[in-house]
């Protein structure tokens, strides 16, 4: 999916082509992949001690094997599975880490007016984007008798008690859009308690970066939505900052010359409109994961004047008109290599 030697290739981020710079005499740079979720877990380290990286990474591809275990829709008995089994009927326990990943969904439902719905499950199987895709476009039949189902207020948490419930028979949820940048977070916290400060954790869209890479800072930058999977058309330096993008050139079939992709609007039921890519950065990667999606239906305007008003939140957004539009903090920051591929 992506190599990081010098150039770091990532399915929505993209590193740029500067090499990392001279390190502390004796630290290299240690890497380490791991398949889970869906996608690819990527560790980069630097560090003069490689029995220690060795035992943080075990640690850490465990941890995310845990919490796959915890919150895949398609392992039986996960959470989350037996949350959706008993929507409509009772409560289900669920585990510290499934009931942090609904708090914040449920949160960051909030800021953007239900833009991110945890529910939105209900509709997965009528558009089919994560398996067995047919580039078939549902009737308008089929998307109305779901959209009633999809209402993340319906979610009732418990945090005393520990349970999770789905209000209405057929409701279900899936942390698909906060549960990798969940896992970052997680694998971030596990390198820090081994003493590393200089790393990236990187899961599909979603990474957070710690410290510098070499001597200097992690140096990222943004996919072009219509190029090449290896283009970027803007670049950033972070350092202890979480990056996620969303794209509607993830997972997509084109039908009548309107592209149809994965990233649903749940007030309508079908693929969001306005934005062909959002990128966020904020201190957790939970967070930002849930928020590029959450951006991402809003549209432009409403999702840029979300971006302002919440504290140590960043975003770029290239609409669907091929603008781009950068947050007031990053304006000074962001590096435009080139503008976006103009194309449907």
């Amino acid at each position: 999916m992506r190599r990081l030697v010098v150039i770091l290739f990532l399915p929505a981020l993209l590193g740029c082509q500067d090499p990392p710079q001279s390190a502390p005499v004796g630290r290299r740079l240690m890497e380490r992949s791991h398949p889970g979720m869906g996608a690819e877990a990527h560790l980069s380290v630097w560090t003069n001690d490689e029995p220690a990286a060795v035992a943080a990474f075990d640690e850490v591809f465990a941890e995310l094997d845990r919490l796959e275990s915890l919150m895949s829709v398609w392992r039986p008995g996960s959470d989350i599975v037996r949350l959706n089994d008993a929507a409509g009927r009772e409560s289900v326990t669920v585990s510290p880490e499934v009931m942090d990943a609904l708090r914040a969904a449920r949160e960051v439902g909030d800021w953007t007016n239900g833009g991110f719905d945890v529910t939105f499950a209900a509709l997965a199987d009528v558009w089919k984007f994560d398996h067995d895709q047919d580039d078939r476009v549902p009737s308008p039949e089929e998307i109305r008798t779901r959209v009633p189902l999809v209402d993340y207020r319906a979610l009732e948490l418990d945090a005393g008690a520990g349970t999770a419930y789905l209000r209405r028979r057929g409701m279900r949820a899936h942390l698909g859009g906060i549960g990798k940048g969940f896992a970052v977070d997680r694998a971030s916290a596990i390198l820090r308690s081994h003493g590393f400060h200089d790393f990236m954790v990187q899961f599909g869209g979603d990474l957070y970066v710690s410290g510098s890479r070499g001597d200097r800072p992690w140096r990222l930058g943004i996919r072009d939505p219509r190029g090449p999977a290896d283009r970027s058309f803007a670049a950033i330096e972070l350092r202890d900052s979480s990056f996620s993008t969303s794209g509607d050139y993830e997972r997509f079939f084109m039908h009548n010359g309107r592209r149809y992709h994965h990233i649903i609007d749940p007030r309508t039921g079908e693929p969001a409109k306005g934005c062909r890519s959002v990128t966020i950065a904020a201190r957790t990667a939970t967070i930002a994961d849930a928020l590029s999606t959450g951006v991402f239906v809003l549209g432009p305007a409403d999702g840029m004047a979300l971006i302002e008003r919440l504290p140590d939140v960043e975003g770029v957004i290239v609409t669907d008109d091929n603008r781009v539009l950068v947050s007031s903090g990053l304006k000074d920051r962001l590096e435009i290599l080139a503008p976006p591929t103009d194309q449907p």
